[in-house]
């Protein structure tokens, strides 16, 4: 089996914006995955999610990109516990989406476009409003965390089938915890099953 590239793009979460949370990994973790380390990273994210913008982001467009990462994730996290968003967080958001208006216009070129965004941050406001369209309608129902205490990764789970989150690694470290914990219980269910002489 080929070793999993930490460093990779996710684009299996569900959604853009819940693959933009993913660009950090183990984001609890003592060493978290910073996957979007520099603003060519960034013009790469945003290329194969299809909002690569008329012009190249630069080191400011790369630190409003993981700021506005981090707000969505503590809502994400909120909302998939069924707590009350924060409400520095939500005035975070509301912010940043009321100071860049990003209006739609549509174009036709074999199939239903929309213009491409003019800026990074444009870029970014797409990808915010994604998330509150989710985050705020019935959409939330089928998002998920990662039980990994270090992962916490969000992602869709219309069906409520899976357990972790699509790293191939929070499975395999959950299914071997699991593993142990079952069969540590079986061998303290055989002790008490053990009878003692003269019983």
């Amino acid at each position: 089996m080929a070793k999993e590239d930490k460093f990779a793009f996710r684009f299996d979460c569900g959604a853009v914006w819940l693959n933009l949370l993913a660009t950090k990994g183990r984001s609890f973790s003592a060493e978290p995955v910073e996957r979007l380390a520099t603003p060519a990273r960034l013009a790469e994210w945003l290329e194969r999610c299809e909002l690569a913008p008329a012009r190249p982001p630069g080191r400011g467009d790369l630190e409003q990109a993981r700021r506005l990462r981090e707000i969505l994730r503590v809502l994400a996290l909120a909302t998939v516990d069924e707590h009350p968003p924060p409400a520095d967080a939500v005035a975070a958001l509301a912010g940043f989406l009321s100071e860049h208006d990003d209006p739609v216009r549509l174009t036709v070129d074999g199939r239903l476009r929309r213009e491409p965004p003019t800026t990074t941050v444009d870029a970014l406001a797409r990808v915010a409003r994604q998330a509150v369209d989710q985050l705020s309608g019935p959409d939330r129902l089928a998002l998920k965390s990662c039980p990994e205490h270090d992962c916490r990764g969000i992602f869709v789970d219309p069906p409520g089938r899976r357990r972790w989150c699509p790293s191939p690694s929070c499975a395999s470290r959950g299914r071997v915890r699991a593993l142990r914990a079952r069969r540590s219980a079986a061998a303290e269910a055989n002790d008490d099953q053990v009878i003692t002489p003269g019983a």
